[in-house]
């Protein structure tokens, strides 16, 4: 199946903490981990167990990015990928922004050209994307 999300990044679930409705599924990608807040019906039906190579796929509007390579301490998005920016595309009002993880994966984001400019996201500059974890779909094979 081919989607429209612009990022499917390819990994091991390494943990499943299950809830009474929701969980959270920890998909490992190499250095970095993203965590997916999914229903427990969602887990049962993908049988997703640790182990199981699985995709955390996030549509782009919902990265956001902020600037450096330190983690943000006091925010409540679960994910927070640092890497380097490797590509910035300006449109009419948005713009979209690509950046490179240590391990290669790319993450790329949907931001109004404002906040490219405000932010000074230029490439070769280091930044995080930061994602909740209720923005994560889990896809498997």
């Amino acid at each position: 199946m081919k989607i429209s999300a612009r990022n499917q990044l390819k990994g091991t679930i390494t943990n499943v903490a299950e809830g009474a409705v929701n969980g959270v599924v920890t998909i490992s990608l190499g250095d970095e981990r993203v965590k997916a807040d999914i229903t427990m019906e969602s887990i049962e039906k993908l049988g997703l167990t640790e182990g199981k190579p699985a995709c955390a796929i996030i549509k782009a509007a919902n990265v956001m990015f902020a600037t450096g390579s330190e983690r943000i301490t006091n925010i409540s998005a679960r994910n927070q990928l640092p890497g380097t920016i490797v590509s910035v595309k300006k449109g009419a009002v948005n713009g979209h922004v690509s950046l490179k993880m240590a391990d290669g994966n790319v993450v790329s984001g949907s931001i109004t050209n404002a906040a490219i400019e405000d932010l000074g996201l230029e490439e070769g500059a280091a930044a995080l994307a930061i994602i909740k974890a209720t923005d994560v779909i889990v896809g498997v094979e």
